[in-house]
């Protein structure tokens, strides 16, 4: 596993007119549950649907309409709370939120509050330079979306779109322990990581599928430490909460946005009144959207509909025991199983199916290489898709079983580094066969002594000054390496040449 006494990086400070600053950022990240059905009714959670097409009775608040709980989205959250090595609520309950939206047609959301089913956690996230900061879960509880209310469709109306209203959320509050905006993207980043590994959520922020609301508040430096080992931060500056964020850039510009404006109250005399607030990121600022409401604002009750929540240890249990691989536990061994650097176990596990074709790429041989298969998955095949349209890793023409042949022709010494370009060009453009390719087309590297020490007497024979020079400056055999390589096509062995043209030479 990572190692975990790494030391905490220190917190961002900002220089105010009557000196430093720092942040405390908590987050509440709201991500939709993979799951076909919605939470508490059987509508479809279909994504680019035609509005309003994928809505029950019970999504529209119809009256007399009962939900009716979604096991296997109560089975997705359990299963990202053990992921993030949470406590796991065996009693739960639901409570109604109310509140009304034209958007939330029943006047009211169906969450938990009082007894959430995810308790406390932990999320490790690393931040380079042998950095990294433990960030603490201080619940996980599952809840229903509302709808989407639409503005920019005419000019004089407003149209509400009830798709969304109904699908399952799983809200996961952090404590505030995050002090730097690039700490809040890569917290987000690695829920995110872990969440697609255990395919709880995909993590598509773009449509909305993983949002953040952000706390921010700024205190004086050495005010955080003082009340964090307690938990109590009540006595930290007052907070205010983003809406909404559903862009790692964007969160990053708000928290710098927000705290800003905050120290510049502060050290005005002003006070930070609790609010909530939107950012504009095309002004650069944060506006005020209500004040904080607080929990009786929302007149919580237990929701008379749904019994509490009741779950045996035996179904956790089973549902821990068929948890994948995580991808701290991924990287860890890939680096112990292939020597593997650090950076590049991190680029291959960042994605589940970039990992996932990793090792397809290294099982099917056994002369692939693990550090000659990593470097061709990063530098040549993520280098191509990128330049192809920023394309996915399940969108590339050449399969793992494909390139895996092209590193194990390499191991083999079937085909030089130079040839193995060539060959990937083919196989990306035309498809095939790798080992089959070489043969048809007569790709295999030339290793028969003979014909290389003859082709080097060629070039010898052919540049006597060249000679001359090479014997008085050594570091010129290099281009007699490159002259035999171009007469063979690139198909002599590169190691083979090197070590003749420096005989021949009396280097």
């Amino acid at each position: 596993m990572l190692d975990l006494s790494y030391e905490a990086p220190a917190p961002k400070v900002i220089q105010g007119a009557t000196g430093d600053w720092e942040l405390v950022i908590g987050l509440e990240v709201h991500a939709q549950v993979a799951s076909k059905a919605k939470v508490f009714s059987g509508a479809s959670t279909q994504f680019g649907a035609e509005p309003n097409s994928n809505v029950s009775f019970v999504d529209a608040g119809m009256p007399g309409m009962l939900p009716v709980i979604n096991e296997g989205c109560v089975a997705q959250t359990v299963r990202t709370g053990l992921g993030l090595k949470a406590a796991i609520n065996l009693h739960s309950a639901f409570d109604r939120k109310n509140y009304f939206y034209p958007d939330q047609p029943a006047g009211y959301q169906i969450s938990q509050l009082y007894h959430p089913l995810v308790g406390e956690g932990e999320v490790l996230v690393e931040l380079g330079n042998g950095t990294a900061r433990r960030v603490r879960i201080e619940r996980i509880h599952l809840e229903q979306d509302a709808g989407k209310s639409i503005h920019d469709m005419d000019p004089t109306m407003s149209f509400v779109d009830l798709n969304r209203a109904g699908v399952a959320l799983m809200e996961i509050v952090s404590r505030p322990d995050i002090r730097s905006p690039e700490e809040a993207a890569a917290y987000i980043l690695k829920l995110r990581q872990i969440m697609r590994y255990l395919g709880t959520c995909d993590g598509d922020m773009q449509n909305g599928n993983l949002r953040a609301d952000v706390n921010v508040s700024v205190c004086r430096p050495g005010d955080y430490e003082k009340y964090a080992e307690s938990g109590d931060f009540s006595h930290l500056g007052t907070r205010c909460e983003i809406k909404n964020m559903n862009s790692t850039r964007f969160i990053q510009a708000a928290i710098e946005v927000e705290a800003r404006r905050q120290i510049a109250i502060l050290e005005d005399g002003g006070q930070i009144v609790q609010e909530t607030r939107g950012f504009d990121p095309d002004k650069g600022e944060t506006r005020s959207q209500r004040s904080k409401e607080e929990a009786h604002d929302y007149r919580y009750f237990p929701d008379p509909d749904l019994l509490p929540l009741e779950i045996e240890q035996a179904w956790v249990d089973d549902i821990a025991s068929a948890l994948p691989e995580l991808p701290d536990a991924k990287k860890a061994r890939l680096m112990e199983a292939f020597g593997l650097s650090d950076y590049d176990a991190g680029v291959l596990t960042a994605e589940v199916e970039n990992a996932a074709y990793f090792e397809q790429v290294v099982s099917g041989g056994t002369k692939r290489d693990g550090k000659t298969a990593a470097n061709w998955v990063i530098n040549e095949l993520f280098g191509r898709l990128k330049r192809d349209g920023d394309k996915a890793i399940t969108e590339s023409p050449v399969s793992p079983d494909q390139l895996g042949g092209i590193v194990e022709l390499i191991g083999k010494g079937d085909i030089s580094g130079k040839i193995a370009k060539d060959l990937f060009e083919i196989v990306y453009t035309e498809g095939g066969d790798p080992a089959q390719i070489v043969e048809e087309r007569g790709m295999r590297q030339v290793t028969d002594t003979g014909a290389i020490e003859t082709a080097v007497d060629e070039v010898i024979a052919a540049n006597p000054a060249q000679v001359e020079k090479a014997k008085q400056n050594p570091k010129l055999a290099g281009w007699f390496v490159g002259q035999v390589m171009k007469a063979t096509g690139g198909k002599a062995n590169p190691a083979a040449v090197n070590q003749i043209v420096s005989a021949k030479l009396g280097l």
